[in-house]
């Protein structure tokens, strides 16, 4: 035991000696090589030139002003029919809907905020908006107004289903003249219903005002469901005034005709069934029959429209084709629909094959059809089927919903280009507004239709 301790301690202080040595001479031969770097870094630094002060002051003044003339050039590109874009949206646009005087716009988006804008001029560098905020849980995916601008129909999405709000304002008192008047309060929530179509999701809400027949003129809604029901709303009362059920597999969507009396859905066939809306004496909802079936596409529609006296159909469908239908017929007496024009869909993929349009909108005037292909908006004469004008990527990512104002907005800047719209003397223009996931609604000018 004695003489292994002595060699224990022999061996550790070699070991530390050893390892002394090593490191010593690692930490010199990379101090050389540190050396042998830097100098000549250094020797070449001094050979350079200065940079000038001048330089250095420059470049930070530089950069807002590339900003700003990027932005100009990036405004250049864009399309001569675009107006305006609404931002402030915190997710994506679902839907939209114009006031009956085409001076408000409300939207619907996926952060749980409707907005409703008030559109004095379509070129306006800002616009005043009101915040609705739905119930939480809830998504807003639709939007309707009511009989007038200040009340609103909200569809929202839950977990557990669908339900239907609608926002309005109570009417402020006159008072005296002579003193402030106060702000107008925020919209109360009206009426509600919840689980409208059970668990199913709404895919479309439409509104208008019901004036066919002996309507009392106030706001029918529909709402229309993924499942294959309808249900019609008083858009006053929130009371259900009919169903409907398509039988087809599944819906797309439904509309409602500009004087209340058709409603008409597209769904999983090709053929696409309308009912009328009978009215009693007293301005209610009697019944709702199935009036007629449009049969001539091959393959399922994707949307449709009705033309603003009522009286026709566009239907854009999966087999490439628009059919424009007449439905003024005396379908009592068993008389079929009319198609009045055929035309193909101008838009072709990478393939040669055609595509099809996800959605239309036809202007006030019944004279312009708009429609869209993913981010596409395209515009198209309704007498000839000619393409107009072509926004390929009107919006960054599908878009999800188009409508046009029901009546001529003012656009100050675009006076300057008259040339390229059909505007009225007095610088007011048909307005088509979009909605789009890339959480933007933008406004557009009606084209020319001088060559179509």
């Amino acid at each position: 035991m004695d003489q292994v301790l002595p060699i224990a301690l022999v061996s550790l202080l070699l070991g530390t000696a050893i390892a002394l040595i090593f490191f010593k001479n690692y930490f010199l031969k990379r101090k050389s090589e540190i050396g042998s770097i830097s100098k000549p870094e250094l020797h070449s630094d001094l050979h350079k030139k200065p940079p000038k002060p001048t330089h250095q002051s420059k470049k930070p003044l530089s950069k807002p002003h590339s900003h700003v003339s990027s932005d100009k050039d990036h405004n250049k590109k864009h399309h001569p029919l675009d107006l305006n874009t609404l931002k402030g949206h915190g997710d994506s646009v679902t839907g939209l809907c114009f006031s009956y005087d085409g001076r408000s716009l409300a939207t619907a988006c996926a952060d749980g905020v409707v907005r409703v804008f008030k559109l004095d001029d379509a070129s306006s560098k800002s616009f005043k908006f009101l915040r609705i905020n739905v119930p939480a849980g809830g998504h807003p995916v639709a939007v309707a107004f009511s009989d007038d601008a200040s009340s609103v129909v909200v569809a929202s999405q839950t977990l557990s289903g669908s339900s239907l709000y609608m926002w309005g304002e109570d009417k402020v008192k006159a008072g005296d003249d002579s003193k402030q008047q106060p702000k107008l309060p925020l919209p109360d929530i009206k009426w509600e219903h919840h689980k409208i179509h059970e668990n199913r999701a709404v895919l479309t809400l439409v509104g208008t005002a019901s004036t066919y027949g002996s309507g009392d003129g106030s706001t029918i809604v529909a709402s229309c469901s993924e499942g294959t029901d309808i249900k019609i709303w008083h858009g006053k009362t929130g009371k259900v005034l009919g169903n409907v059920d398509t039988n087809q597999l599944k819906n797309t969507m439904a509309t409602i005709s500009p004087n209340g009396r058709f409603i008409a859905a597209a769904a999983f066939t090709a053929d696409v069934k309308v009912w009328e809306i009978v009215y009693s004496k007293d301005g209610s909802v009697k019944e709702v029959p199935k009036a007629m079936q449009l049969k001539g596409h091959k393959s399922a529609v994707t949307w449709l429209c009705f033309t603003p006296d009522s009286e026709q159909i566009i239907t854009a469908s999966k087999d490439g084709s628009i059919r424009i239908w007449n439905i003024n017929v005396r379908y009592h007496l068993d008389e079929d629909p009319k198609t009045l024009k055929v035309f193909m869909i101008p838009l072709h993929d990478s393939n040669g094959a055609t595509l099809h349009y996800d959605r239309l909108s036809l202007s006030p005037d019944g004279r312009i059809l708009a429609a869209t292909h993913g981010s596409m908006l395209q515009w198209l004469c309704v007498e000839t089927g000619k393409v107009l004008d072509t926004a390929d990527n009107a919006h960054n990512g599908d878009i999800t919903w188009i409508a046009w104002a029901p009546k001529t907005i003012p656009a100050g800047v675009y006076r300057r280009n008259k040339a390229l719209s059909n505007q009225k003397g007095d610088g007011q223009t048909f307005v088509l507004a979009t909605a789009s996931v890339d959480k933007k609604v933008k406004l557009w000018a009606a084209p020319p239709l001088e060559s179509a």
